[in-house]
């Protein structure tokens, strides 16, 4: 057994431990926009070797969240609102594919059930408590059927690219939806993306291609304007740590 396939007593193997914890430590604010990550206080703080810290390191670059240096190693990349804006549309536009595919080929029954199940969970959960007060039910479950969406395609390649690009910073379903919840009508919101997704559906169901695409990518963007306003407000940044690497230019202006 290699020292990447070393696992600890909770199950995971040490690479995998690498890449969360300094993804965490970038996602937390814990390591500001620019600053240099020292492998080997890296390797200390997490407990691990180095062989899987510098392996967690290079596939944070290629996830855009860290900059390689020109003198070697690699410092917490800082993005624009653009950038976020940007990596979410290109969610949508994968997605888009993925569903038109779906519905001029034709989806797997069994796997459209499972996306209507989880849309009668999501309604349910909504019912329940709509807003801020059950974001984290809808995180969890808007994030499963996001994923589902990818499979509906049955193309193996593009749902191996929707997910790579899920894994862009920013780019997630539910990315920034704490500090969405913030905004007024939050739970107008959230209604708007639910009677999306049973639209989306609905058009993959009819077989109807190019509206089904035309719905993911007004989606996303419904995503992303919402996205925008946070970024943007500085007393709604403070609740995601993470929009510390998040550049506010108050003369960048996003379409």
């Amino acid at each position: 057994m290699t020292l990447l396939q070393t696992q600890d007593q909770s199950g995971l193997p040490q690479s995998a431990r690498a890449l969360r914890g300094v993804r965490d430590l970038l996602l937390s604010g814990e390591i500001g926009p620019g600053e240099r990550l020292a492998e080997l206080a890296l390797v200390e703080r997490l407990g691990l070797s180095r062989t899987p810290v510098r392996a967690a390191l290079a596939h944070l670059a290629q996830e855009g969240l860290l900059e390689a240096l020109p003198t070697g190693g690699y410092s917490a990349r800082r993005f624009s609102q653009a950038d976020v804006v940007d990596t979410i549309e290109l969610r949508g536009t994968i997605e888009g594919l993925a569903l038109r595919l779906a519905a001029e080929r034709g989806a797997d029954p069994a796997l459209m059930r499972e996306a209507e199940a989880t849309l009668d969970e999501i309604d349910a959960a909504l019912d329940r408590a709509p807003g801020a007060a059950g974001v984290d039910t809808y995180a969890r479950l808007n994030s499963r059927f996001h994923v589902q969406l990818a499979a509906l395609s049955g193309s193996e390649a593009v749902r191996r690219e929707l997910e790579r690009v899920m894994a862009l910073p920013f780019a997630q379903p539910s990315a920034l939806l704490d500090a969405q919840a913030k905004l007024p009508r939050f739970d107008l919101t959230l209604i708007n993306g639910q009677m999306q997704h049973h639209a989306m559906l609905e058009a993959v169901r009819m077989r109807e291609g190019a509206r089904a695409e035309a719905l993911a990518r007004e989606h996303a963007r419904l995503a992303s304007r919402n996205v925008s306003t946070v970024v943007a407000d500085a007393g709604l940044a403070r609740h995601v740590p993470a929009l510390t690497l998040v550049r506010a230019d108050a003369a960048e202006t996003v379409e």
